[in-house]
Formats: structure tokens, C-alpha cells, sequence
């Protein structure tokens, strides 16, 4: 990374006043928000170009998917990942989130049961609770290191009764990048037991340097969930993509969609996608995960010197640290108020997500933030 790139994340830019649901609600004021998961980086400069020259046409109606939208998707996955994406697999929608509610909705019947390894992200719960289908909890163990493991008993147990699982890949909140011999397990057990497998990607492009994401129809049949969203910090374009290659799956989820009129995208976020799907977009990226890994060398030997008690989980996906406050003695929810109230950091409890006894914390900021957000917390939880 050059001088001139790392100047893309260690400017700090004030985002008060900008109705950002991190910043500006009445519980952060006076804090340093490192809660909900978008960063405090701007845009790539390629991403700002493109949406610059679609603005400057001053004209926002609605909006029709481009060839070329398309074919960069299909040339980043085969780029990035060796994964050959037919036109027709590509499924647009606004948000992964109803994305799941779709999925699950197409592919199950009311009163299904639904397994997802817990801790989860906490919308999982939701889109499981209001389609009418029945979740399955698979905990995921914690060996001494802090890496989440698959209970791979209870797991062949739940597949048994189950129809779907809804997988998160790399995994959100325990930051686990999963191998493949772990996908191809999984797969093989679904397969035999018929349980049809969603994969949620949307944090895929976040690794450690050195490291990729392994794509989930590269193991075997699902559907996948993809977005720029999360990795070039533009959730607030609503744009993103189901990828699913079997075409009977592929029609009920497009009646889905229709049935529930969740069709129409963001044109912003429609010429933002390509310009992100690039080489330079690649470049941006590239140097965006070489900061945050070293954010998070940062944090953790910071909580290894000052707050040892506090074991952080080692991070090998997305930018967001996965910390167990169980000396605390607090559930995660108190644990996070007292933070917030006292040292002026809002972190997200582990209760959402399923585990009490962690919290999240969103490292995607200038190393400046971090370091004040550190010091902040050393100083509270001392006290």
C-alpha cells in the first residue's frame, strides 16, 4: 500500500449530520460508534467516479440492469475465484436480507425447520421467525484459541428433520473464514439428508491478505447470496445479487420476488457494482484488508496487554472483532451500556446474535479512531 493509498483510511471524516444510522442517533452522542457494520472509509475513488457521472444525468427513474452489470459479476467470479456464473443464475435484488426471507419462503414450506449456527447474525433469526419456519440452532464451539468450530454431530442430527440451512460464509459475528474440507462436509451431509443449502457471501471479499473466501457453489449446489455492499462500504445502495445456477430453484425465488414486488433496484447502486467488479476496485479493496488486519493486530494485542481477561477471537474474515466478556461477569447487554455510559464506545452485544457472554466490534475505521476507541475502553473497563 502506498502513502497516497493509505491516506483512503487514515483520513478521519466526520459523518455527524449525515443521518447515519451509526452516528447520528441520540444513544451515540458523544461516543465513538464501532456497533453497526459499515466502515468509516470512503468509497473507492473509481466507485465515486461512476456514481459522479450517473448523478451528473440528474435523472433517477426506474432503472433497467445493464449487460454490462452482468458481466462484471460474471468476469469477478471467475477472476477472483475460478467460479463460471451463467447470465441467467444472476437474480437482482435490494438487500440480502429480504434476499433470505425470499429464499427461505421458495424453498421450504411453512413449519420447516431451518438450521443456522449460532451465533448468527441476528437478522437470521428474524427471517426465519417471520416466514413461519422453524429454527434450528446449531451452536458452534469455541476451542481455547477462540476459533468457532462445527459441532459436526449435532449438526448430522439436525439435518435429519431439517429442509434448509441457512449458512453464513465467511461467518458473521465469529469472523471464521471456513475451509473447504468444512464446505465439502457440510455439502455431503446436506446432500444426503436432502437439505437444501442458502449461503449468505455477502462478507466473502473481507479475508486476511493472503487469503480468499471459498464460494459455496464451488463445493456444491445452493444459493448464493452476493453483494458490493459490505466490501467497498456502500449498504446504503441497496444493490445486490442471488446467485442460484438450478433453474427450478431459480423460478420459485423469481415468483418470490414478483409475489412480494421486491424487484425494483438502486440506479445508483446499479453503476456503483461494476465500477467495484474492476481492477482498480480491486486495488481499493486489496489495501482496504491490509488496514484492517493491521487494525486488528492493533486491537488484539492491546486487549493481550491491557484487558487479558478479554479473549478476542482470531479474526480471518470481515472487519469485525468477535471478543468474549465473560470475566466481566455482565451479560453482553449490560456490558455494552456500562461501556457506553462510561467510557463513551457503543460496541453490539453478543445477545443479538444468539451468545451473551461476547460483543462485536467494528474495526473498520482510521487507525486514529481505534487507538482513542481503545483507550477509551482500557480506561472504563479498569475502572
Amino acid at each position: 500500500m502506498t502513502e497516497e493509498q493509505r491516506k483512503w483510511f487514515d483520513t478521519v471524516i466526520d459523518r455527524h449530520n449525515t443521518n447515519s444510522r451509526k452516528f447520528d442517533i441520540p444513544q451515540a452522542e458523544g461516543c465513538i460508534p464501532m456497533w453497526i457494520a459499515d466502515m468509516d472509509f470512503k468509497a473507492a475513488p473509481c466507485i465515486m467516479d461512476a456514481i459522479r457521472k450517473r448523478i451528473d444525468h440528474g435523472i433517477f427513474g426506474y432503472t433497467w440492469i445493464p449487460d454490462a452489470y452482468y458481466e462484471a459479476v460474471r468476469w469477478w467470479f471467475k477472476h477472483k475465484y475460478e467460479l463460471e456464473i451463467p447470465r441467467k443464475a444472476i437474480v437482482n435484488i435490494g438487500g440480502l436480507v429480504p434476499a433470505a426471507s425470499v429464499a427461505i419462503t421458495a424453498l421450504s414450506n411453512p413449519g420447516d425447520e431451518v438450521i443456522f449456527f449460532t451465533p448468527a447474525y441476528n437478522c437470521f433469526f428474524g427471517n426465519v421467525r417471520q416466514t413461519g419456519r422453524k429454527a434450528s440452532e446449531c451452536r458452534l464451539i469455541f476451542d481455547s484459541e477462540g476459533c468457532a468450530k462445527i459441532d459436526w454431530e449435532d449438526f448430522e442430527s439436525r439435518c435429519k428433520t431439517a429442509k434448509l440451512l441457512l449458512f453464513c460464509n465467511p461467518h458473521n459475528p465469529a469472523g471464521r473464514l471456513w475451509k473447504r474440507d468444512e464446505l465439502e462436509r457440510i455439502n455431503r451431509i446436506c446432500v444426503e439428508n436432502g437439505v437444501r443449502i442458502i449461503s449468505d457471501e455477502i462478507h466473502g471479499e473481507i479475508t486476511a491478505p493472503g487469503t480468499k473466501y471459498v464460494p459455496f457453489a464451488t463445493v456444491g449446489e445452493c444459493v448464493s447470496f452476493t453483494s458490493v455492499t459490505k466490501s467497498w462500504n456502500l449498504a446504503g445502495l441497496q444493490i445486490s445479487n442471488i446467485i442460484c445456477q438450478n433453474s427450478e430453484w431459480r423460478e420459485k425465488i423469481n415468483d418470490t420476488i414478483r409475489d412480494w414486488e421486491h424487484r425494483d433496484v438502486n440506479p445508483i447502486g446499479v453503476c456503483a457494482l461494476p465500477a467495484a467488479y474492476s481492477e482498480e476496485g480491486e486495488i481499493w479493496l486489496d489495501c482496504m484488508r491490509e488496514y484492517i488486519w493491521e487494525n486488528y493486530a492493533l486491537l488484539k494485542e492491546r486487549f493481550e496487554k491491557d484487558l487479558p481477561q478479554f479473549k478476542v477471537s482470531p479474526l480471518e474474515a470481515t472487519y469485525l472483532a468477535w471478543v468474549n466478556i465473560s470475566a466481566s461477569g455482565k451479560n453482553a447487554d449490560d456490558f455494552c451500556e456500562d461501556l457506553r455510559a462510561r467510557g463513551g464506545v457503543m460496541l453490539n452485544p453478543g445477545t443479538m446474535y444468539g451468545s451473551p457472554d461476547y460483543v462485536r466490534i467494528n474495526i473498520a475505521c482510521p487507525k486514529a479512531t481505534l487507538e482513542e476507541a481503545l483507550d477509551r475502553m482500557v480506561e472504563a473497563l479498569k475502572a
